[in-house]
């Protein structure tokens, strides 16, 4: 594996509707084997799909470091969380059970969790490896067949986790992948065959497959854009906050949904807060992101490069005072020289009307707003059309636990940020998105509930 900013990895063709309908066609046959075994039956494959992961978590961090452009650090993360992520479905495959109900006379009902068939997924390009397996797990988990595409910009590492999954034993085309971009994603969107779809990326894009899934009466599971509050309260542990800012708008380039990228900071800490985020922003290392002390790589191409630099250019004419960072970066290794590199940005002067405050950016970009009391604070938090994450970093305990239920949000942070256990449920409120990954919350969205009623005495009738 090699570097290769700028340049095409390699070209895949687009699925068509025949293509389409050969995956869907395949996962139904694979459902029928898969959806029969039991759940410890299933379970064992799928901590065999975990153990070879884990066991090929180098080459396949690798595989998504150039795949995506984050640092070969992050990548690795990504992979021991898709590991566990399987692991943890994994065992809960064998304890899905429904409801036994006594009634009168010693009749009685019960509830079978089954599963709902060919489930789509449809992935997105900052996090393509560890989606499938958020996605997959609890799909395969409760019995059901899953048709993957991930995003155009990000083909490669699905295609890893689809030859595992075959390794490790499930059904053939049990997960299927197919590549594309739009077009494909409708077919899948509208094909008879297909059960659910599972979808994480924009809001315009959420919106057209609520729409598409609307007329096959089929149920979603829409993961989101943000623009999450991070409150900053006088009374933290300053060192602890200025890390958690940093994580929660730098990560992955800031390429992260849930990122806290609006950061309210109690006006008495302002000063000294902003300038210890902005020490500790100049110091983060760019450049190649396999090396071992890369800490920020490339974004994921030049349209969105272009797009984040002009969110930057509006912010400055709106008013906003770029602290640090903002411009182009260029590497001195002359082979990363047509990379799509930039320098993490702070903003200062920031109002909660400008652009670089309303609008998610999707890009190492941090704004910094003053509050002086809570109440205010947390209007001007939920004061957005998103409702995926928040965060707030103080020592009171009891101000956190009140500030954190009042944020109208779906995944929040108590002096931390960015941080995602597979064992707890992700996702949104608004326009960030409904239903659930991760958790067991997460089986309530790939499963259905069947009710049985059994009369044992003589059938009341009315007639």
């Amino acid at each position: 594996f090699k570097t290769c900013p700028g340049r095409v990895l390699c070209k895949l063709p687009c699925s068509g509707e025949k293509e389409v309908d050969l995956a869907v066609q395949s996962a139904k046959a694979a459902f029928k084997i898969w959806s029969q075994m039991s759940g410890m039956e299933r379970c064992r494959v799928m901590l065999e799909a975990a153990r070879i992961i884990r066991e090929q978590r180098e080459e396949i961090a690798t595989l998504e470091t150039i795949n995506n452009g984050k640092s070969i650090f992050e990548a690795r993360v990504d992979i021991d969380i898709s590991w566990q992520c399987l692991e943890y479905y994994a065992g809960l495959a064998g304890s899905l059970a429904g409801e036994h109900i006594q009634l009168p006379g010693g009749s009685f009902g019960y509830t079978r969790r089954e599963p709902l068939g060919v489930c789509v997924g449809i992935g997105a390009w900052n996090y393509p490896f560890q989606i499938a397996c958020w996605k997959s797990g609890p799909a395969l988990a409760c019995g059901n067949a899953m048709v993957y595409k991930p995003s155009p910009f990000t083909p490669l590492s699905v295609v890893r986790l689809a030859e595992i999954f075959t390794e490790a034993g499930v059904p053939k085309g049990l997960f299927n992948v197919v590549q594309g971009g739009a077009a494909t994603g409708q077919l899948l969107c509208q094909h008879p065959d297909v059960a659910k779809i599972s979808f994480t990326g924009s809001v315009p894009t959420g919106m057209k497959i609520m729409e598409m899934a609307a007329k096959g009466i089929k149920p979603v599971t829409l993961e989101l854009g943000g623009k999450s509050p991070l409150i900053i309260f006088s009374d933290a542990d300053l060192e602890n906050a200025v890390k958690g800012a940093l994580m929660a708008n730098f990560l992955t380039q800031g390429e992260v949904c849930c990122n806290g990228t609006r950061v309210f900071v109690e006006r008495k800490i302002l000063d000294t807060f902003t300038k210890e985020v902005v020490k500790r922003t100049q110091k983060i290392k760019i450049g190649d992101p396999l090396l071992e002390d890369t800490r920020m790589g490339a974004l994921i191409n030049r349209p969105h490069l272009n797009r984040v630099q002009g969110f930057i250019k509006q912010a400055k004419e709106q008013g906003a005072e770029v602290l640090c960072g903002g411009d182009l970066y260029v590497p001195d290794d002359p082979k990363l020289k047509n990379g799509y590199y930039m320098r993490p940005c702070v903003l200062g002067n920031c109002k909660d009307d400008m652009t670089c405050v309303k609008e998610e950016i999707f890009g190492p970009v941090m704004a910094i707003l003053p509050f002086d009391t809570e109440e205010e604070v947390l209007e001007r938090a939920n004061a957005t059309k998103f409702g995926l994450a928040g965060g707030v970093f103080t020592r009171d305990i009891q101000k956190a636990h009140r500030v954190v239920a009042a944020l109208k949000a779906g995944m929040c942070f108590i002096n931390n940020y960015n941080v995602s256990p597979v064992e707890l449920p992700f996702g949104g409120y608004k326009c960030s998105g409904f239903g659930r990954e991760n958790g067991r919350a997460a089986i309530e969205y790939y499963s259905q509930l069947k009710t049985v009623c059994v009369e044992m005495g003589d059938v009341e009738s009315a007639f």
